[in-house]
């Protein structure tokens, strides 16, 4: 196995990272009705009663979260518009009440955080030689084992060094103007965070019915268009309780987030992973179309993908099970880099190495005959023990960045020296 450098660093599930979400009664049968009793009921304490009822919930809340009240007027907006009530004559307190009524905690990463990518920082100003600045997106799983998007901004620089910017004492959640409280939104949608929130305490939640039972393993790409702009694009997968769909997340500036649905055969898959840039004036995606080897699809839209061709099949013991990509292939000098992974014995999950080549990714050059990563004695116990899983590295000089998921419970990150991992390739 290629000698890598692990840093001490690790990112554990936190049930303490919470935020304040809308808590919605279902307003089919008799969720209407009910939503007008309690509004009928907060409306109806005098003013000595709501107070003291407001400053029992603030007391209770308002040291763990940011600007709660203004998260309970804003909840209470929407119900003002809902139910058609003249906030005019209605009092500050009392319609902070009402808010705080159709609110809640949500524990976002509770169960779990797992399966990073990384991708260079949109802000890399101040940044001295051998430094630069990233940004990790991590899968929070929390509730009801539902997945959400969290991110983290830190700084990698020469020699194996990594710093992550402090997290927020509240986190946020994005939204999206306009919802109509009745249904699930469908097709695409665009999220913003808030504009006094840092992007390290932002989460993503699910908003679309296809989204409804989690956002699942983003792999984020800072990808390069042909007329030189830039945009971070990342795939998902959207999960709804039964059925999934690959997603692309779009973002120029990380305040707005479009997320939409992808169409095409192989968009009824998961995994799949975008080159960052066109490659023979087409798009190129790195998928897995029957759950055990790896394709190459091709495109001429971003959100349009037909089948493609196979391009990697299981080979070495430790992938015999079934093999799919650990995020967006790297461009080299010598190649493209795709890290895979690989599900051998015991349902053990390892990562390896394949080198593509530069102008026809059909090629394969090389590729690694052992893991380059491979869950060890204290990577193995977790919410799905034996696991280790990237969904994205970063190049930096001549090293290889690499946040990966530990038994879908924990997040670890490794340096590998490129040279000696393309040394490895048969």
């Amino acid at each position: 196995m290629i000698e890598l450098f692990e840093h001490a660093l690790r990112l554990h599930a936190d049930p303490s990272r919470v935020v304040v979400r809308p808590f919605h009664l279902a307003w089919s049968g008799n969720g209407g009705n009910r939503t007008e009793r309690i509004v009928s009921a907060v409306m109806a304490l005098d003013a000595a009663e709501t107070r003291a009822e407001l400053e029992l919930v603030l007391k209770d809340f308002e040291a763990r979260h940011w600007q709660t009240r203004r998260v309970f007027m804003t909840r209470y907006d929407e119900i003002e518009q809902m139910l058609g009530l003249d906030g005019t004559e209605i009092g500050d307190e009392k319609r902070q009440l009402i808010g705080a009524y159709f609110c809640h905690e949500y524990s976002y990463a509770a169960a779990a955080l797992m399966n990073p990518s990384a991708v260079p920082h949109f802000d890399q100003s101040g940044m001295p030689a051998g430094s630069q600045r990233i940004l990790m997106s991590l899968r929070a799983v929390g509730e009801g084992h539902i997945s959400s998007v969290a991110f983290r901004e830190g700084i990698i620089a020469d020699g194996n060094l990594l710093k992550l910017a402090p997290e927020p004492p509240f986190a946020t959640a994005t939204d999206a103007a306009g919802l109509d409280e009745e249904t699930m939104p469908e097709g695409p949608i665009t999220v913003y965070r808030h504009r006094d929130s840092t992007l390290s305490g932002t989460v993503i939640f699910p908003i679309t019915a296809a989204q409804s039972k989690g956002l699942e393993d983003l792999r984020l790409v800072q990808f390069h268009h042909d007329d030189g702009s830039v945009e971070w694009l990342g795939t998902y997968t959207a999960y709804n309780g039964s059925a999934i769909q690959s997603e692309l997340l779009r973002t120029r500036d990380f305040r707005a987030f479009d997320l939409v649905p992808m169409t095409g055969p192989a968009a009824r898959n998961k995994g799949m992973a975008l080159f960052p840039r066109k490659v023979g004036g087409q798009y190129m995606m790195i998928g897995r179309q029957d759950g055990e080897n790896l394709f190459l699809l091709k495109s001429d839209t971003l959100t349009h993908w037909d089948e493609g061709q196979k391009l990697l099949t299981p080979m070495f013991p430790w992938e015999l099970v079934q093999i799919g990509n650990c995020g967006p292939p790297i461009e080299l000098p010598e190649g493209w880099l795709l890290l895979t992974h690989g599900v051998g014995a015991m349902r053990k999950y390892a990562i390896g190495a394949v080198l593509l080549d530069k102008t026809d990714p059909s090629k394969v050059i090389g590729r690694t005959r052992e893991p380059i990563l491979a869950a060890a004695d204290q990577d193995r116990e977790g919410y799905v023990p034996n696991v280790v899983y990237t969904c994205g590295a970063i190049r930096h000089g001549d090293t290889l960045f690499v946040p990966y998921g530990v038994a879908d419970s924990s997040v670890a990150f490794a340096f590998i020296p490129i040279a000696a991992l393309l040394a490895a390739m048969a």
